[in-house]
């Protein structure tokens, strides 16, 4: 039976994955001061299964993560490790504002690869949201008028690995529940990152080990309350809440790296939010015409 609609539900759903994304941010690049990413990114997806059993035996056991799509989960998170990779490695070397403005870009890219590989059609709303994001990228990096920051093009790279991501994933939602898509993730993603972490490896301090916990809780957990919020309100609905995330997180880098916010970046960033609501408008007309 599918759940009753209700916007406060979702919007409490959304202020855990606004709360566990925030709290990932920090506690990520706090990780990335000792440890390597991959050796993060590892501990991250091995502790994540743990705390995913519960969940998976209170579904059934493992006939309830069973799929037919292997071969799109290990093409899906190839992609996906990329872009998690690259998200912090850059959260190591830009601030935290600009990390996550640029990462808005993100539905911005999925628009454009929605065209060519879903068929779906490119509106002028559309248009206008990809020509809004790519002027606020400009306006953020600021090309020719200083030297470009590798993390600025790293973030950015990480937001088009999401955007192939969040493709491959709309394909996989319509074999496999959503506890199975996570399962798999982190799965393969160990898999994925054995050698990598093992030519890095360093044995983590007692101080390295809360923070890896967090990311690894954060990360695993994240996914699901954003899952949730979905079966109680629409897209429409729930993507204009994870908005929030931007000022939010110029907040917590202030408070906590004490980072300052130039104009560049508030610009940039209310440029490229500005083109995510021309293309959810864009989605809302279209699914008040087909009611």
């Amino acid at each position: 039976m599918s759940a009753q609609p209700s916007n406060l539900k979702a919007a409490l759903w959304m202020g855990g994955w606004l709360t566990l994304m925030l709290t990932m941010t920090v506690a990520g690049r706090e990780a990335a001061r000792e440890l390597d990413v991959f050796q993060v990114m590892l501990l991250r997806s091995l502790i994540g299964i743990v705390m995913l059993a519960p969940m998976i035996w209170m579904a059934g056991g493992m006939s309830s993560v069973r799929t037919q799509k292997l071969p799109q989960h290990v093409g899906r998170n190839i992609v996906h490790y990329a872009g998690q990779y690259a998200w912090l490695y850059a959260l190591t070397l830009i601030p935290i504002a600009q990390l996550i403005s640029i990462e808005f870009t993100m539905p911005i890219w999925t628009a454009i690869l929605a065209v060519h590989f879903l068929g779906e059609k490119m509106g002028s709303r559309k248009i206008a949201s990809v020509v809004l994001g790519l002027v606020g990228v400009f306006v953020i990096v600021r090309p020719g008028a200083s030297q470009i920051d590798p993390g600025q093009l790293i973030a950015l790279g990480a937001a088009l690995a999401f955007a192939v991501s969040v493709i491959m994933v709309k394909s996989l939602t319509r074999h496999d529940s959503v506890l199975t898509i996570i399962f798999w993730m982190l799965v393969i993603q160990s898999v994925l990152g054995l050698i990598p972490a093992a030519l890095v490896w360093q044995a983590p301090s007692t101080q390295d080990w809360p923070w890896v916990i967090l990311v690894a809780f954060c990360g695993t957990f994240s996914h699901y309350c954003m899952a949730r919020a979905m079966v109680h309100a629409d897209a429409t609905v729930v993507v204009p809440m994870d908005f929030l995330r931007v000022p939010l997180a110029a907040v917590v880098g202030w408070l906590v790296y004490q980072e300052a916010i130039d104009v560049y970046t508030a610009v940039g960033a209310a440029t490229i939010l500005c083109g995510n609501l021309f293309n959810l408008g864009q989605a809302g007309t279209a699914r008040i015409r087909k009611a």
